[in-house]
């Protein structure tokens, strides 16, 4: 298959994962970054352009609704995952599963140590999370848990917490499919898991720093640093739970065979 003219690439156009986005196509041959562009790469770290790559920036929800429009799309497995795609058959290239951008449960830095938000810590850290996430996922999200519980922390006065509510905003899929699995383990101790769902990654953090809401299961934690040095907010990691691995998929082509000519 002959090389294209010109290649259009669609990337989410926040910090972190637009940096991680152009990396995983730097890997795939579409062009070469500057050797320092690092954690903030840019469209502008583009050093060595031969395929004459065009980028375009798109907010991380809507990459999937461009994918028609544009030769490849780099998406994140939650986004690809909620737009029908399965990242296992569908990603022409994934970054691979050490992927250093773990998915988090955060709160507000004070509020670590609350019962209830260590409660819905351990729901997010058992094995029936990770069975859950092995069963539906099969790759395209990756528990990083290294040793599954029951749910529960003994630690945790659980009859104190019996007629309590613990909110948590999240994105669809997989975070609101995970937490799911959270409620009933939260249930059986009479704790309420109030899910809060959100399409967007601005919204779940604004509204843990004023309070509305108790935590939030969305981000990587490359994403959160950036958040929090932009906004000056104060959020703080919990617990680390998974990763989603990366994918470049096709839009008009239906294979890397232009890019590898």
């Amino acid at each position: 298959m002959a090389k294209l003219d010109k290649v259009k690439v669609a990337v989410p156009n926040d910090t972190t994962n637009e940096a991680r986005a152009l990396t995983l196509l730097e890997k795939n041959g579409f062009f070469k970054l500057k050797a320092d562009a690092g954690l903030t790469a840019t469209a502008k770290d583009i050093e060595e352009n031969p395929l004459n790559v065009s980028v375009d920036e798109v907010e991380a929800a809507q990459v999937p609704n461009v994918l028609q429009d544009e030769d490849y799309a780099v998406i994140n497995s939650n986004y690809a995952i909620s737009a029908g795609l399965d990242p296992m058959t569908d990603a022409l290239a994934m970054e691979d599963g050490t992927s250093a951008y773990v998915n988090i449960l955060v709160c507000k830095d004070g509020n670590q140590e609350e019962p209830k938000i260590k409660a819905l810590a351990a729901a997010l850290q058992s094995q029936k999370v990770k069975d859950f996430m092995d069963e539906n996922y099969k790759g395209a999200v990756v528990s990083v848990v290294e040793n599954p519980t029951d749910g529960y922390d003994s630690s945790i006065d659980y009859d104190a917490l019996n007629g309590e509510t613990v909110s948590c905003a999240a994105t669809p899929a997989p975070h609101c499919e995970v937490l799911e699995i959270c409620k009933d383990i939260l249930a059986e101790k009479g704790i309420t898991l109030d899910i809060q769902e959100y399409d967007d990654y601005i919204i779940p953090n604004n509204i843990v720093e004023d309070g509305q809401c108790d935590t939030n299961y969305f981000q990587h934690q490359p994403y959160l640093d950036d958040f929090n040095a932009e906004h000056g907010t104060h959020l703080v990691t919990v617990a680390g739970i998974h990763v989603e691995p990366m994918g470049i998929y096709g839009g008009k082509q239906d294979s890397l065979a232009p890019i590898e000519g």
